[in-house]
């Protein structure tokens, strides 16, 4: 492949800047003062032709796609591609009310679905999106971006994570390494050509702009190079469901899969109705299975998890401990498999909520080694980077891994005094029996502060005497009865005393959170109704985590039913008795018991 830059060994203290050609320093590529000036930028929109249809019309569907490169690149000159693709450049449907389901329900049932809502479609032409652009372009990259099928220009129908979604990058992907299936126009037939591609491409994004660049690589298409997605959704069900619970997304209650789909279907208005039948009606609102929240061949499908056989692009993930919309093992899952399969991985993780990417610096590294090819070590870099509490998200910690090699698993069982304040012991529980009452009128956040409620079992650690590191995954198992056929389980695992909003830090009281479905409690796939007063063992995990406790602290886990902010609503009144001697808390510790025993004694 004939590439067209000056490199400085990484080692030199030297830099040969060169006006019109890419040139790098300590591994990293460096400003160009000719790529800077948006003067010297060619801005241009095209499509690209997929090898699907998803709109019925009869036609492969095309995507709409913009180029923003440099002038050189039409002297020859060729240079890797930055790539982000989403479903959100032409406008959403907002936060209409009229799109979520319903919540205040009884479990089981399932009420009429939302009202249809229609988006007022935004197109800009010839730029779809400036993100990305200043900060890659003058960097010697080129940056591309694409309208995902169904939204703005892009024909097809969103299908929030099926089959399309991931071929149509893949056919962006594909025209940027030389395929002839770039077109000029919508419908035409004058075809265009990614001559100043050297044909390695990286991908970027957050959110669902940081799943397309999974879906794609899920493919195992050619000149896919390097991924760094920010926050991704990487499983519809682990989004819309947990342990087979029905589950909203922080902060957006009522939100499900089809709210997703009528939410950023932007495109053609006149094929819209193809899409609303074929794909939120006939197979969303058919198999997503609000009833009973099971995983299914719907959900497994949209799990990227169990596409990732042909993935071999390099992956450098990126998300916060504190994402309670897309949570973090959404990311974990992934970086696990990944660094299982050999492929060139890193994570970093920071203490905030939702997105937030890598240090510019990092992400600098990373694409320069796997889209320009220079030698600078990024590979053998410590694989785990961790924004410790208080600390800039630009400045974080490595680590030889995540989760901390040096973490263990230490068992910790639960006390006698639960409404009020039981306790997390490491010595097993005498046979002992404790309720709750569910009621959804209370917060978590009021149930975690309060002395004593008959709404929520609470279990606390002694006062912590040193700072706790934990890193990894916290799991429990629970033994449990019911009074109804049908009961959320909620768990969150919390640092007290709670800290007041406007005094502390994202991070400061809730550690980390499960759900789970007490009918799933044998299998994932299909619920059973509980018989009334019979005991069931549970169990699962809580949401990844990597943070340092603070001495003065003490680690409560609070065990309650319905979660106002995330589950079902039913009437109060469900009776939920937990069996303490057959329930136990692991946490991941660094150091272990020992330091634990140092933290506590």
């Amino acid at each position: 492949m004939k590439y067209f830059f000056l490199s400085v060994a990484v080692s030199s203290a030297l830099c040969v800047v060169a006006q019109n050609r890419p040139y790098f320093e300590n591994g990293e590529a460096q400003v160009v003062p000719a790529f800077a000036s948006t003067e010297n930028w060619i801005r241009e929109d095209l499509w690209v032709e997929t090898d699907f249809d998803t709109d019925g019309d009869g036609k492969l569907d095309r995507m709409h796609v913009d180029v923003t490169r440099p002038l050189e690149t039409n002297n020859g000159l060729r240079l890797p591609v930055i790539y982000e693709s989403s479903p959100y450049y032409a406008g959403t449907a907002g936060n209409d009310t009229d799109l979520f389901w319903n919540v205040k329900q009884e479990l089981g049932i399932v009420p009429d679905a939302p009202k249809h809502v229609e988006v007022n479609q935004i197109v800009k032409r010839p730029i779809i999106s400036n993100s990305q652009v200043k900060t890659w372009v003058p960097r010697g990259y080129i940056v591309v971006h694409s309208c995902s099928p169904g939204t703005g220009l892009s024909d097809g129908s969103p299908t929030v994570g099926g089959t399309n979604e991931s071929l149509a990058p893949k056919s962006v992907i594909e025209w940027l390494t030389g395929k002839d299936n770039g077109y000029t126009s919508r419908e035409g037939k004058e075809k265009v050509f990614a001559f100043w591609s050297t044909g390695n491409v990286g991908m970027t994004g957050t959110s669902y702009n940081g799943t397309l660049p999974i879906a794609a690589a899920t493919t195992g298409v050619e000149g896919l190079k390097a991924i760094i997605p920010v926050a991704p959704n990487t499983s519809y069900y682990h989004y819309y469901r947990s342990n087979g619970i029905v589950r909203s997304p922080g902060g957006y209650l009522g939100e499900d899969i089809d709210v997703l789909y009528e939410f950023i279907h932007s495109g053609d208005p006149e094929k819209r109705a193809f899409g609303n039948k074929t794909v939120r009606d006939d197979l969303m609102r058919a198999h997503m299975d609000r009833a009973t929240g099971d995983y299914n061949e719907f959900w497994a499908s949209r799990d990227y998890l169990n596409q990732m056989g042909p993935m071999k692009a390099a992956l450098l993930m990126s998300h916060g401990f504190n994402d309670w919309n897309v949570m973090p093992e959404h990311s974990y899952r992934i970086y696990s498999k990944a660094r299982e399969m050999g492929i060139p991985s890193q994570i970093y993780y920071h203490q905030g909520g939702h997105g937030g990417p890598p240090p510019i610096s990092m992400m600098n590294r990373w694409f320069t080694r796997y889209l320009f090819e220079i030698e600078n070590g990024v590979e053998n870099d410590p694989k785990a980077w961790i924004v410790r509490e208080g600390e800039s998200r630009s400045e974080p910690t490595a680590y030889a891994d995540f989760p901390n090699p040096t973490a263990e698993p230490v068992v910790l069982y639960l006390k006698k005094g639960g409404n009020d304040a039981g306790t997390l012991s490491t010595n097993k529980s005498s046979k002992k029996k404790e309720s709750l009452i569910d009621n959804v009128n209370y917060t978590g956040e009021y149930l975690a502060r309060i002395k004593s409620s008959d709404h929520r079992l609470l279990y606390t650690s002694p006062t912590l005497k040193s700072d706790l590191h934990l890193s990894g995954i916290t799991e429990l198992s629970i033994r449990l009865a019911s009074s109804k056929p049908a009961a959320n389980l909620s768990v969150w695992l919390v640092s007290l005393p709670w800290e007041d909003a406007e005094n502390g830090e994202i991070y400061d009281n809730i550690i980390t959170r499960g759900w789970a479905d007490p009918q799933n409690s044998s299998s994932l796939t299909e619920s059973k109704p509980l018989e009334p007063g019979t005991f069931y063992n549970l169990r699962f995990d809580l949401q990844p985590d990597d943070q340092i406790i603070r001495a003065g602290q003490r680690l409560g886990l609070m065990i309650f039913s319905s979660d106002q902010e995330f589950t079902l609503h039913p009437k109060p009144g469900t009776v939920l008795t937990i069996d303490l001697r057959a329930t136990q808390l692991v946490l991941p510790i660094v150091g272990g018991a020992d330091a634990l025993q140092k933290a506590i004694e």
